[in-house]
This record gives C-alpha cells, structure tokens and sequence, in this order.
C-alpha cells in the first residue's frame, strides 16, 4: 500500500469537500482579523529593543516613571556670518521665536540662548529650546502650529536662518515625506503581482487565485500578529516585511501549485486525476519549501533584538499561513471552478501557451542543451561569475546610516541637521547618562555629578554645554552630553567610549550603589551594531543546520543537502557583492539613485540572510523534487534533470519576475536603506532563479549523477519525509506527448 504524503490527503480532502474547505478558510480569515483587532497590537517598546545599558538606561526611567518630553530647538544662524548673536538684529530674532512658540500653546520649558548660553563658538547661532506638550510618542502630531510658528518668524527676517528640529519635528517630515511612499509601494504590489500572473496564464480567473490567496493569508496574518504581540511586541517595520514576504511567498505557492495542476490537464488527464497528482507533487513541494522557509524566519528569533523577533516572527506565521492555504483551500477553489478557471482567456496568450505544450520552456531547453553537454564547463563559468560578483562583498562596511546617508537632500531637515551638528557638534544627538542612586542628593553623588560633568568636557568627548537635571523624588538625574563628532559616527563612538571607559569610572563609578548607564542615539546604535554581530554566528549556524536538516529529512540524499546549502550561501554571497559595490563603491549607485551612501546598513546582510535563504528553497525544492519525481518514474539521472527544469522553468521565472517586480518597487523608495533591502532581494532573487537553478544546479547534479541520490547506510534510521507519490498514469499503457517527446506515463 502507498504513503499517502500529508500534501496529497489535505488535497484530497479539500476537493472531496470543497465548500467546507473555502467555508473553513473564509472563517478563519474572519476570525483572525476580528480577534486580532479587538485585541490590539503590543508595538515594541523602546526599553525592550536592546539588551546593555541602552536597556538598563530605558528601565530605570520607566521604573521612576519619568516622562521624557519631546525637545525641539530652533536655530537661528546668520545666513552670511555677518550677523552676531550679540547684535540687535539677532535678539530681535530670538524674542520673536520665544514669543511664536508660546503663543501656540503647545510647548513648555522654552528658554532663551541667552539664559542657556547655548551660542556657538563663532557667535552666529543659537538655538531657542523648548518641549511639546503631552506623550513624547505622539508629538510629531501636535508640532506642526509650532512649525508653522516658527516659519512665520523666519519669513519676517530674511537675513537669518531660522529652522526648527527635534524628534517631533523629523518624525513629522518623515510620515509626511514618506508614509505615502510606503504605502504606494506596499499597494502596487498587488496590481504588478496580477498583470505578471496574467502574463503567465493567459486567463484573468487563473491569475486572481494566487493574489487572492496572498491578500487572505495576509489578511489573517495581520489579525494574528494582533493576537501574538501581547506575547511578542510588533511595529511597523514587522508589518511591511510580512506584506512583502507574504505576497511573494504567498503567490509563489499557489503559482507551482496552479501551474502543475493545469500542466497535467494539458497533458491529457482529467480535472480529478490531474488535482491529486498537482497535491502529491507541487503540495508535498510547497510543505518542504514552506517549513524550510520558517525555520530560516526563526533564526531572527536568536538575535535577541526585539525589532528582529518581530520581524521573524511575523514572517514565520504569513509563510505558515500561505502554506497551509495553498494546500487546502486552493485544491478546493480548483475543484469547484472547474474549467471556469479558464475563464477571461486573453487570446494570444491563451494561445502562446496552449503551443508551448507541457509547460516546457524552448529557451531552457536550449540552454540545458549546452549545460548538460558541458556540465564541468558550465560548473566552473557559473561560479567564476558569482565570486566575482561576490568579492567586493568582502570588503563589507556596515553602519547605522546618518540622516544625510539615508536621505539625501531630499528633506529640508536634513540641512538643517547638518548646519546644527556644525554649529553646535553632537548637540542633535547627546549622549544621556542615567544616573540612580540611594540618595541623588547625597554630598558623594552631587560631587560626583560635578566631576562628571567637568571631566566629560575636560577629556574631550563634549565641548559642552553639560546639562543636568535632577528628579529628586525618584532619585534619578539625567545628564545630556552633546558629543564630539556630531554626525561623524566614527568620531561620535570614540567620544561615547570615553565617558564610558574613563570618566564615568573616575567619577560616578567610585559612588557605591549609583548606577549610570550611557545612553542616546549614538550609543543605541553603537549597542545595537554590538548585539548584532553578536548574534551572527549563531543565527547563521542555526538557519544552515536545520535548512540541511530539512533537506534530507525530505529528500534522503546527503548530497542533495549539501548542495542545496553551498548553492544558497552563493546565491547569498552574490547579492552581498551587488550591494556592496553600487552602495558602498557607487558603482551604478545614479542608476538606483544612491550616490554617497559609502556603506550597507548595518541590520540589513543578517536579515537578507535568513530571508534570502529560505526564499531560495522555493525554487531549488520546487526543482529538486520535479527531478527526483521523474529519476524515480524511471528515467536517467541525465534525463531526469532536463525533464526537471525545463518543466518548471516556466512557473520558476513567473514566480521570480513576480518576487523581482515586488522587491525592486522597494528599491525605489527614497530611503536609502529600504532602497538597499529592494534592491539586494532583487538581485539575490533574479541570480537565483537564472544562474543558480537554470546553470549552476543543472550542471552539478550532471557532474554527480547517480551520487546525487546518495544517503549512507548510516543515516537510513532517519525518519523517512518523502511520502512519495509516483502520480498514477490514466491509462498504463498510453504513451502522451510531453514537450514534444514521446515519454511512457
């Protein structure tokens, strides 16, 4: 009796039952989107983001209870360096912009350069600083009266440069700027999705069943992340990645499993034969890639950084809901559609396809033709060009990229950012230590605090002003300390090292019991760039173990695994050295819009890893399997592999156009590091469905032949994954004509 693989008996019962199937879906859609918004979604807190004494910092300000407002400063600055702060002029200017932003009644504490001696050195800016009113969190949409207040002041004085920043200001500029840029993108994912499907079937309804299944998946995914982020925290970056992973995924699912299913009619068999072949086959394909798939998404879970988990997470649950969707409610939709499934034929489409016959493709056979007659030719030109397009990979420089590298000029702020951090060095960005003690009025503590604030700007981290302010009830004093570098990150990390290392131990750290964790911007990033390299040895260790785990659990082959593994880390590596030399070297960075960057973002090679290896399983699973399917059907190894790719060469470009087309209208976002996330997927993407599985896959399985299907004696005690299902021939003894070979089915 033959094992019947979950794939098969899913769809099996799916057809058999199909309105209970489509009813069953639609419920849980419903279900996880109602539960999920009356739950609510737990974003992630910033004192959960990092682990060190960003964390530490976080912790003791919201165990005190401190509310930190919003701070925003105005600088007022002589356009032409002939104005002083100390002339009539100039004072005029700075009483105005007092007088402005109190008069909207949405600030407090504004103080004036003058009290504050926030002047610069050269004596041609000062800065006005105040707080907005309420939650720090939602200040960005209570700034905009103080903006326009400010503007106001700065068109009655035309010869100084009068521009407001602060956290509220930029966040505000940002949603303006780019909010609708995201969403532009996020949505015409679909109709790009749709016209490439459209493309590949020729009929409207074929094409609607994939995106349709993605939305639906990703529409219960939402609600579920809603559920699940009161155990783990979302946000909105872990939101875009699963609409982006989901439509991919999602699509690509449902595109092996449609295009099997109508091959197989194509080819003669009837509408139910040629379901339970496309379960036993493209299902059991789709678990293998689906599984894989999220085990690479879990190992976002081992960086310890809750932004990461989120997105791992996230990404895990759209892929094991677009899984299960495709092996359960698509059989079902194809059941009862029938032969409406054809419905909306575009002619010459319909066409172009129904002569192709068999879902071969004529240009991969060609190419086949000459791989297959030069395996260890093609083997050694395939991987010469990727680790020549891998080496500038190498040189890899990371960095959290400062405002000006993420946007160009393409916000007015940050001009504005620049002339501040000239003016006033690392005065945009102060570092902040957190000071907790048993008593912060203790003789001890208070010299302390005197010590370090002389010491900061005597060592040279700071040239000052050192502000500090007291919570008496609390015991808590936080001390701002404007950095030397200012938006030279470099320069920044050294200044932050030093009150770090020598003048916090020389100061606060001889006061038993006080605790004084440095944080801020700077020193987040620095902790942030410290746990992630941390986490990469493990991370990658965990997704390579387990994806090779996964790979001959279900395929039984040692070297089927291995190579699976070497071709994703080259896949992997080639995308690295694509983004390296247009965003790092420049080469073609005009083509992308991404001149003057100079560096990767520093989160972005970890998260193409994970999300880059389990994407590729796709399509080498999807390859795979169809070879091993026909070895096993009798075929020679040799014929085997032809048979294999060129059947799936069609569904596998339809597949990587549609993942190409989604992530490169990421590329085109104006920040440089989504642009970079577009761009690298892309790329990675587009080599992994044309180099890799079209050349290098074809030409090693060759060169291996029979040991492609090794498995040591040793290792036959392992749970046995394939469940295969050799599709049964509607009449034994017909031969049928497939791709214009005569082949005995």
């Amino acid at each position: 009796m033959r094992v019947r693989g979950l794939a098969a008996r899913a769809g099996g019962w799916s057809a058999r039952h199909r309105w209970a199937a489509v009813g069953i879906w639609v419920l849980f859609v419903v279900l996880a989107m109602g539960f999920g918004s009356a739950a609510g979604r737990v974003d992630v807190n910033e004192s959960d983001q990092l682990k060190g004494e960003t964390h530490t910092a976080a912790r003791i300000i919201d165990d005190a209870g401190i509310k930190q407002p919003a701070g925003e400063s105005v600088l007022i600055q002589s356009r032409d360096g002939a104005v002083e702060a100390t002339s009539g002029e100039f004072r005029a200017a700075v009483a105005d912009v007092v007088g402005a932003v109190r008069r909207t009644g949405k600030v407090t504490h504004v103080t004036s350069p003058y009290d504050t001696h926030t002047i610069s050195r050269d004596g041609r800016s000062a800065l006005v600083q105040f707080d907005i009113r309420g939650d720090a969190k939602t200040a960005a949409d209570r700034v905009e009266p103080v903006l326009d207040a400010v503007a106001g002041v700065g068109e009655a004085h035309p010869g100084l440069r009068i521009e407001e920043i602060g956290g509220a200001s930029m966040n505000k500029q940002y949603k303006d700027a780019f909010g609708n840029d995201f969403q532009q993108a996020e949505y015409s994912a679909v109709p790009v999705a749709l016209g490439i499907l459209l493309i590949a079937f020729g009929a409207l309804v074929a094409a609607l069943l994939p995106v349709g299944l993605a939305i639906t998946a990703i529409m219960a995914t939402m609600g579920l992340m809603g559920l699940v982020s009161h155990l783990q925290p979302m946000s909105d970056t872990a939101n875009s990645v699963m609409l982006l992973v989901g439509m991919a995924v999602g699509v690509d699912y449902c595109l092996f499993y449609l295009r099997r299913e109508r091959e197989e009619r194509d080819a003669g068999r009837d509408a139910g034969t040629a379901l339970r072949i496309a379960a036993a086959t493209s299902g059991r394909a789709i678990i293998v890639s689906g599984v894989t798939v999220c085990v690479a998404m879990a190992g976002m879970l081992f960086t310890g950084l809750a932004e990461f988990e989120a997105m791992g997470l996230a990404s895990l649950m759209v892929v094991a809901v677009a899984m299960v969707g495709s092996v359960t409610v698509l059989p079902a939709l194809l059941s009862l559609l029938g032969e409406r499934v054809e419905k909306g034929r575009i002619p010459f489409l319909g066409r172009r396809r129904r002569r192709g016959g068999g879902g071969e493709s004529r240009f991969w056979t060609a190419v086949l033709r000459g791989v297959l007659a030069r395996p260890l030719v093609s083997v050694l030109v395939a991987v010469g060009a990727l680790l020549a397009v891998a080496a500038p990979a190498l040189g890899m420089k990371t960095q959290q990229l400062t405002l000006d590298q993420e946007f160009g000029d393409s916000l007015p702020i940050v001009q504005t950012y620049d002339r501040l951090n000239e003016a006033f060095p690392g005065g945009s960005e102060p570092a902040q230590v957190v000071v907790k003690a048993k008593d912060i009025d203790a003789p001890e503590v208070r010299r302390a605090l005197a010590g370090f604030k002389r010491q900061a700007v005597s060592s040279g981290a700071s040239r000052g002003p050192v502000e500090i302010t007291v919570h008496r009830a609390q015991n808590v004093a936080l001390v701002s300390v404007p950095l030397v570098g200012g938006s030279d990150m470099d320069r920044a990390v050294k200044s932050l090292d030093t009150l770090r290392d020598t003048v916090r131990p020389a100061t606060l750290g001889k006061v038993e019991g006080v605790q004084a964790p440095v944080t801020g911007q700077v020193a987040g990033n620095h902790d942030f760039n410290d746990q992630l390299l941390g986490s990469v040895v493990p991370v990658f260790a965990f997704v390579v173990v387990f994806a090779f785990l996964l790979m001959l659990l279900s395929f039984r082959s040692l070297t089927v695994a291995i190579t699976s593994i070497l071709l994703n880390l080259l896949s992997v590596g080639a995308a690295y050295g694509i983004l390296v030399a247009v965003f790092q070297h420049g080469w073609g960075a005009s083509l992308v819009g991404a001149q003057g960057v100079g560096a990767i973002v520093t989160w972005l090679p970890l998260f193409l890893f994970v999300i880059l290896f389990g994407l590729s399983m796709d399509y080498h699973v999807f390859v795979v399997s169809r070879i091993r399917e026909a070895r096993l059907r009798g075929r020679t190894t040799k014929d085997a592999i032809q048979h294999g790719v060129v059947t799936t060469a069609g569904v596998v470009t339809s597949a990587a156009v549609i993942m190409v087309a989604v992530f490169a209208i990421f590329g085109t976002l104006s920040m440089q590091s989504m642009k970079q996330m577009g761009v690298g997927l892309a790329a990675a993407v587009l080599i992994d469905a044309t180099v890799i599985r079209g050349v290098l896959l074809p030409a090693v399985m060759a060169l291996l032949g029979e040991r492609n299907w090794y498995l040591p004696k040793w290792l036959h005690r392992l749970p046995d994954l394939t469940h295969d299902e050799a599709p049964e021939p509607p009449e034994p003894a017909r031969p049928a004509e497939v791709g214009g070979e005569t082949v005995r089915i």
